[in-house]
């Protein structure tokens, strides 16, 4: 078997978590390889990283079996521009806090282990976000598993998105911002700004205004099969553009459209936690506070 590790924290818990990890692979003779940047991070750690090859964005790692994402959230969706149209396999080890993507709980590092020998997982396909514009923006890693989002910068009024969906007008939206998010994504930022749930088996975006002026506008969900494009106003012409957890400032000049991605994030989920269940325990539903 061949799995490949990528991760950023460097905290004292974190590096003991790896190392844990790289012990039980090593007993089990894994073929290990590392994301470059992950190996720079763990430099000056204890963690013997000497033995094991390296990669780069943009590299070929379809003779990979896994790659394991040491972190939160936020390694996840760093690890998705690694994996990229190879669709490797990726296996969340929760390093963080709430860690809806990351479900893999750091203490239960070699039962995951266990489990991929015993074939006791399944392996989810989510949808990816696509962004095209005239100024090749975030490319060549245009695409996101959670959201893109159109805000206005910190210390400017708010902007006016007009927003057409297949070239039909759809709406202007006046507000600090616009979230468009895959099924996976409204569990991040559109959830914040009162976007539903949406199982990721469904093939949708989520149009999510940023606190709008007109409070009667409210999210809507449309295919993603659409192309969304987007024309941007306001007292402001400069405006923050962001694509999971990238983000670029820009100019009312850019043309701004998305659809879905041609390939898929592929997602490791070990059969004792499925997707409602982790809804359920990360935001605590049928729990009664009082208590």
């Amino acid at each position: 078997m061949k799995i490949a590790l990528h991760g950023k924290s460097t905290s004292k818990e974190a590096l003991s978590c790896v190392s844990d990890l790289v012990e039980v692979l090593k007993k089990r003779e894994v073929a290990l390889t590392i994301s470059r940047d992950f190996k720079s991070r763990l430099v000056n750690s204890a963690i013997d990283t000497s033995g094991m090859e390296v990669f780069d964005h943009g590299d070929d790692l379809s003779a990979l079996d896994f790659i394991l994402s040491m972190g939160g959230d936020g390694t996840m969706l760093d690890t998705i521009t690694y994996t990229g149209a190879y669709e490797t396999p990726i296996i969340g080890i929760n390093l963080g806090r709430l860690g809806f993507l990351a479900t893999t709980p750091k203490d239960q590092i070699e039962e995951a282990v266990e489990m991929l020998y015993e074939d006791a997982y399944s392996i989810e396909s989510r949808s990816l976000i696509h962004v095209d514009s005239n100024i090749g923006l975030f490319e060549p890693f245009n695409f996101g598993l959670n959201e893109f989002t159109i805000v206005k910068k910190e210390t400017s009024s708010m902007i006016l998105v007009h927003t057409y969906v297949d070239g039909d007008y759809l709406n202007a939206y006046w507000a600090d911002g616009l979230i468009v998010s895959t099924p996976t994504g409204s569990t991040g930022y559109s959830l914040s700004c009162g976007g539903p749930l949406v199982d990721p088996k469904l093939k949708n975006f989520i149009i999510t205004p940023v606190s709008p002026h007109n409070l009667n506008v409210r999210p809507i969900i449309v295919s993603d099969k659409s192309t969304i494009t987007f024309e941007v106003e306001g007292r402001s012409r400069q405006f923050m553009a962001s694509l999971d957890s990238r983000s670029n400032s820009i100019d009312d000049k850019v043309e701004l459209s998305v659809k879905r991605e041609s390939f898929e994030a592929k997602l490791v989920q070990f059969k004792k936690m499925t997707y409602f269940d982790t809804l359920r325990h990360k935001l605590n539903w049928g729990v009664d506070a009082r208590n």
